[in-house]
C-alpha cells in the first residue's frame, strides 16, 4: 500500500496512541496466509523483541507500507538492518532500519474468522514457510499462472 507521508504519520501516531491498528491487506505477497481483503491487526513493538517468521508492518524509503515476514538482522554500511520477504517473494525486502517497523501481526480477520499468529495452524505454516524456501517458489509460480489466466479471461 502507498502511502504519503502525512498518511504514514497518522498511522504511527494511531499506533503509539492506541498501541493497536487494523488494516486492509492488500496485494499476493503473503499469499495464502493472509489474502487481500483480511483485516490485520498490528500491535506496537520494539525491534529488538523481533522473533525470526515474525510479520511486520514497516515503511519503506519510498513510502510505501509493507507487512512481511521477518528474517534476520544484517551489516549494511555500519548500521544494523532488518531483512524481511513475503512469503510468496523471491527475494529479500530491500534492508531497513529498525526506526521504519511500525507493528508486529498479532491477528487476521477473515470474513466472521479470526485467527490469531499464536494459532497451531500460523505456527505451523511459519515453520514451512522458513524452513522449505520452494514453497516461496512454487506460491510464486501458482500465483503468476493465476494472474495470466486471469488476465486472459478478461480479454
Amino acid at each position: 500500500m502507498q502511502v504519503n507521508m502525512a498518511e504514514a504519520m497518522v498511522l504511527t501516531k494511531v499506533l503509539k496512541k492506541f498501541g493497536i491498528i487494523d488494516l486492509p491487506a492488500k496485494g499476493t505477497s503473503m499469499y495464502p496466509f493472509i489474502i487481500e481483503g483480511d483485516i490485520c491487526s498490528f500491535t506496537v513493538c520494539k525491534p529488538t523483541e523481533l522473533k525470526k517468521g515474525d510479520i511486520c508492518l514497516f515503511l519503506l524509503g519510498n513510502g510505501k507500507l509493507v507487512a512481511h515476514r521477518y528474517y534476520n538482522v544484517k551489516q549494511f554500511n555500519k548500521e544494523q538492518c532488518l531483512l524481511f520477504k513475503g512469503d510468496t517473494n523471491l527475494s529479500y525486502d530491500e534492508p531497513i532500519l529498525g526506526d521504519q517497523v511500525l507493528g508486529r501481526l498479532t491477528r487476521i480477520k477473515r470474513g466472521s474468522k479470526t485467527k490469531k499468529i499464536t494459532s497451531l495452524s500460523a505456527t505451523v505454516w511459519k515453520r514451512l514457510i522458513l524452513s522449505l524456501p520452494f514453497i516461496s517458489y512454487s506460491l510464486r509460480l501458482y500465483l503468476n499462472k493465476k494472474e495470466k489466466y486471469q488476465l486472459h479471461v478478461r480479454v
